[in-house]
């Protein structure tokens, strides 16, 4: 060979030597895509796993608190009742702020009862709220065929979120379930293609439907598209909460386009000070940013479930964004840097999870947000995607 080519050869190797170790910048796409998904999926595996249920399900067997309380929330909670009667729909039709609602909270609900339903199915190991829960999901499989309007890969996030959680404990812990493979196979025609490739709205939308893909991805064993899920996850859960050592401003999630301080701050709802914690979503409200929280959260614990253990890489950024935001929803007085000193608090039952997973687990301190943990308990649903984090993940050390 010329020595003309290989010294032409060896520099076009270092170039992308040099490429490999630079710093991301905004904008940039992902690492290419390595394998996430478990040789063998877990089962039941999505949010929760069997030795967690049967933690709970002690707990509640010896009248144990906060879990027995928790319980008996759930349990008076219309999304368990027996004589629910599902309201499935061809087409979901939802708007911006869901407007149209063309049966945008029938399914949201729905898809919560058959989750709260399984969990106690569990816990009794009384049949009848199994197969209530099949009902419910069977009235849907039967019919629904797309979602549209504005608020479509959203809608389709949120309910797809509660789907599989309630599929995976009927199926792996119940006796019989004659149309499961219809079931998965909305999940799979239906729910992924609306969610999959994500999407560059506010960064609690990415994260909900990355939840949706990666728990549906999990039930019906598709690798790639788990792989897929996890490699938008770590793309954008960086781009959500900024930690100092991302430089002057917050990074961008990969295909945003955001390659100025200007658009950044912008996309943050115009904050131009960021510090550990700070959430792109901050400035807009609490609740939304919850959404974002809670979903990183339960991604993780999906992941460590399954094996791939997403936690020490969102660690840093999750104790530090409950801490952050639990802190003035506790009632501490914004700084004037902070969304100009207005912020609209409202953060929901979001902070389980994620709280469970580090301090229970992993021990770190987290004053504020154990405050605000205990505070609201027990935590129960936001009738969205959100269901009784205090039952499932309070004190769970499994």
């Amino acid at each position: 060979m010329p020595r003309s080519r290989v010294f032409a050869m060896l520099a076009a190797l270092a170039a992308l030597v040099a490429v490999a170790g630079a710093h991301p910048v905004l904008g940039s796409e992902p690492a290419p895509q390595r394998a996430f998904a478990p040789p063998t999926f877990t089962h039941p595996g999505v949010l929760v796993s069997r030795p967690q249920l049967d933690f709970v399900r002690t707990k509640v067997n010896a009248a144990a608190q906060p879990w027995a309380a928790a319980y008996r929330q759930m349990l008076a909670s219309p999304f368990a009742s027996l004589s629910r009667t599902p309201k499935p729909r061809a087409v979901v039709e939802c708007g911006p702020y869901s407007n149209p609602n063309l049966g945008c909270t029938d399914e949201r609900q729905d898809a919560l009862a058959a989750y709260t339903l399984a969990l106690t199915w569990y816990i009794t190991r009384d049949a009848r709220y199994a197969t209530k829960a099949i009902q419910i999901m069977d009235a849907w499989s039967a019919v629904i065929r797309d979602h549209t309007n504005s608020n479509a890969p959203l809608q389709t996030g949120w309910a797809g979120s509660s789907w599989p959680r309630a599929a995976e404990i009927i199926r792996y812990t119940y006796t019989s379930w004659p149309n499961v493979n219809r079931f998965a196979t909305m999940l799979r025609t239906v729910y992924l293609p609306e969610i999959i490739n994500g999407s560059h709205s506010n960064g609690n939308w990415e994260l909900t439907m990355m939840e949706a893909a990666i728990g549906i991805a999990v039930f019906i064993e598709d690798r790639t598209s788990y792989d897929r899920a996890v490699t938008k996850f770590r793309g954008r859960a960086p781009a959500y909460v900024y930690l100092t050592s991302d430089g002057a401003y917050p990074k961008g999630a990969p295909g945003s386009g955001l390659d100025t301080r200007a658009e950044i701050v912008s996309y943050w709802h115009n904050q131009n000070t960021f510090v550990n914690g700070l959430s792109q979503e901050t400035c807009r409200d609490f609740t939304h940013t919850g959404y974002g929280l809670a979903a990183m959260a339960n991604i993780a614990e999906t992941s460590r479930i399954q094996g791939e253990n997403l936690y020490p890489e969102i660690r840093d950024r999750l104790r530090h964004a409950l801490g952050f935001h639990a802190k003035y929803q506790l009632g501490a007085a914004p700084p004037s840097w902070l969304c100009g000193g207005r912020l609209t608090r409202g953060l929901g039952p979001v902070t389980e999870v994620g709280y469970n997973a580090l301090h229970t687990r992993l021990g770190i301190p987290m004053s504020n947000t154990q405050q605000l943990t205990e505070q609201q308990r027990p935590a129960g649903t936001n009738s969205l995607f959100i269901a009784w984090g205090t039952l499932t993940h309070a004190e769970n050390p499994t």
